[in-house]
């Protein structure tokens, strides 16, 4: 199977070319190249984590404001070696201590679960996922428990880099959307 378009440049694959796209989606709506144009410069890097450190992280943030989120995540990573959570040394981890660092009972459950499912290979690792299509993604990492659609949606784009994922359930991108198309109005536009 050829590999999946993304942003980020691999050794057998060179990423897309940006500028190219945003010639595209200007030319393609003037509504779109307004926004493209106030918003600025489209930056987004590779992050450095294995998709469990991803995918761990994004658990953690779930349903927390970002400065509470950070701190449970601290003390979480604080928890092994070098500040570097694994899957073998995470699901040994018993559940009072996960609770102690900040963790609610579901998140406890949902990060044993990830660790599990990251063991036996459900969760894939990261030159898999490249190889594989979106919606097989989602499929398969939907089945770890507190990790949906949104959670995956949000790998592919920042983790995977693929150009072709919309999240169309996320509030940020609907309130973008009627926002540039006129259907809300603010008191700075």
């Amino acid at each position: 199977m050829p590999a999946q378009p993304s942003f980020f440049s691999t050794p057998s694959q060179p990423g897309i070319n940006i500028a190219g796209a945003l010639r595209s989606l200007r030319a393609a709506d003037p509504r779109l190249a307004r926004a493209i144009d106030l918003v600025g410069p489209f930056a987004l890097t590779r992050p450095r984590l294995s998709p469990f450190a991803y995918l761990l992280r994004a658990i953690t943030y779930q349903q927390l404001s970002g400065k509470a989120a950070a701190t449970i995540h601290g003390r979480l990573c604080d928890l092994f070696p070098r500040r570097r959570p694994t899957p073998d040394q995470l699901i040994l981890l018993p559940a009072p201590t996960l609770r102690r660092a900040g963790l609610s009972q579901a998140k406890t459950r949902a990060v044993h679960d990830l660790a599990a499912r990251t063991i036996d290979g459900m969760v894939p690792v990261t030159s898999r996922l490249r190889s594989m299509p979106n919606e097989e993604i989602i499929t398969q990492l939907i089945q770890v428990r507190g990790i949906g659609r949104w959670t995956v949606e949000m790998l592919l784009i920042f983790f995977l880099g693929r150009p072709d994922v919309l999240p169309v359930d996320d509030l940020g991108v609907r309130k973008g959307f009627a926002r540039i198309v006129g259907r809300v109005r603010h008191k700075d536009t």
